[in-house]
């Protein structure tokens, strides 16, 4: 791979020290970031490389989304104005269930396609009952970074066609994880995923967690305290609420990630601190399917793990970081004030934060020497963006980026965005996925879905 000298207005790290640079040089070598320095202190005519011009833009480290189902990419759209358990047992539990090898490959390249385009460069999937190399293989061939494993379920009251014995849980789980994880040179490995409580039997639940000392570096992945209705019936099923319930089970720890933690009591956020649980917050899924809304605030504050997830297409209906920043920040206002959850604080939460809930914090998460080169450059430089003066001071300018790409930015912002060092997206254009063919592919398999 060649060399790369990225020319840029503003090089947002979310370091340590949320240092902003500006009129910058980024040098990439084998897909790392080998140097960032000021661009007058480089000597560009003798770089032995491509130099990559985009002095008008703002480069900032690639999104890391830690809660995200490929799987159901190709339903978006097909289960509106449900509430979760409805949401499962009507629409998603009928179709996931349906879903052929060709079904969720369309739905799994969708997917890529709109988390790429987006400028998210890493995931944590929870995939679906079968098939599950499939996902692995287009992660692979998409050269996303990625922690992802089958959905496991052993039990489902919603809708019991779609569960397979423990036996057949663990046993595939553990063939799959021992073919991927730790695959294309250790960007993708395995996220062990069982669905949620009411999904998975407590043999089930510990059994996954026992598996994975076979599988160093690899995480827990599941859902908790969701929806009011999922909680009462936890509560019924074991006397406990969901984290009370895991941690009497031993299946809490650092390496696990809960997704949504809604309704948690206190001693339960004290469970979460105690055990260095992450949690994924997923405000557009919470707000489309009137969950509720998590005090993610307060698990800051507890000095909790919190990263961002947009769920699955069909309770969001998107993939995109940029919504769930600005959700994440606009909801928490009303209820906190308008000091909550300000722009800074958001952002280090779509990408350094989410870094270090998957402990890939000393490869990907910010624009840093030595870090992999997962990097996004966006044009602020548009009318629907804050202008961008320097007439008040870099302070000024600082604050102002921050607002842009929090509140104001979407995908249409993304100019670039490369994995590895390698462009992956340009101009709104995925050099992995031709846009027009997985459209054409999704239709047909979706409508055989819907046929049977």
């Amino acid at each position: 791979m060649k060399s790369k000298l990225l020319l840029v207005r503003d090089v947002v790290t979310l370091n340590e020290r949320n240092d902003i640079f500006h009129d910058y040089a980024v040098e990439i070598n084998d897909g790392r970031i080998e140097r960032i320095a000021p661009s007058k202190d480089v000597n560009i005519r003798n770089f032995k490389g491509d130099v990559l011009d985009f002095s008008n833009c703002t480069l900032i480290p690639g999104f890391v989304q830690t809660h995200i189902h490929l799987c159901q990419t190709l339903f978006r759209g097909l289960a509106d104005d449900l509430e979760l358990l409805d949401w499962l047992q009507k629409r998603i539990f009928v179709y996931e269930s349906k879903h052929t090898k060709n079904s969720l490959r369309a739905s799994v390249r969708l997917g890529l396609h709109d988390l790429l385009t987006g400028g998210t460069t890493s995931i944590l999937d929870m995939g679906t009952l079968h098939h599950q190399e499939v996902i692995f293989e287009e992660l692979i061939s998409s050269g996303i970074r990625a922690f992802a494993g089958n959905c496991m379920m052993d039990q489902n009251d919603l809708y019991p066609a779609f569960c397979e014995p423990a036996e057949w849980n663990i046993n595939s789980t553990y063939s799959w994880a021992k073919e991927f994880h730790n695959s294309n040179n250790g960007k993708v490995k395995f996220g062990f995923a069982p669905r949620f409580v009411l999904s998975c039997s407590e043999n089930l639940l510990k059994e996954t967690k026992e598996m994975m000392k076979d599988f160093p570096l690899s995480m827990f992945h599941t859902h908790s305290s969701e929806n009011k209705s999922e909680v009462e019936t936890v509560r019924k099923m074991t006397g406990k609420e969901n984290v009370e319930y895991f941690e009497s089970i031993g299946i809490l720890d650092k390496h696990t990630v809960l997704a949504h933690c809604i309704h948690l009591n206190d001693n339960e956020i004290i469970t979460l601190k105690k055990n260095d649980v992450r949690v994924s917050h997923c405000p557009s899924s919470n707000l489309k399917l009137g969950s509720g809304i998590a005090n993610i605030p307060r698990y800051i504050s507890e000095g909790i793990s919190v990263s961002l997830g947009a769920d699955g297409a069909p309770c969001n209906n998107g993939l995109s970081a940029f919504n769930e920043m600005r959700l994440s920040a606009l909801i928490q206002k009303s209820i906190h004030g308008p000091t909550a959850m300000d722009a800074l604080t958001v952002l280090r939460l779509a990408t350094i934060e989410g870094a270090k809930a998957l402990h890939i914090q000393d490869e990907v998460g910010s624009v840093e020497v030595g870090k992999m080169a997962d990097l996004v450059l966006l044009n602020l430089e548009k009318a629907d963006q804050p202008i961008q003066s320097n007439i008040n001071g870099a302070t000024f300018i600082d604050s102002s980026i921050y607002s842009s790409i929090v509140y104001s930015a979407s995908k249409e912002n993304v100019k670039l965005v490369l994995i590895d060092g390698e462009i992956v997206v340009k101009d709104g254009r995925c050099f992995k996925y031709d846009e027009e063919g997985i459209i054409a592919d999704g239709k047909v398999e979706l409508s055989g879905i819907l046929k049977t």
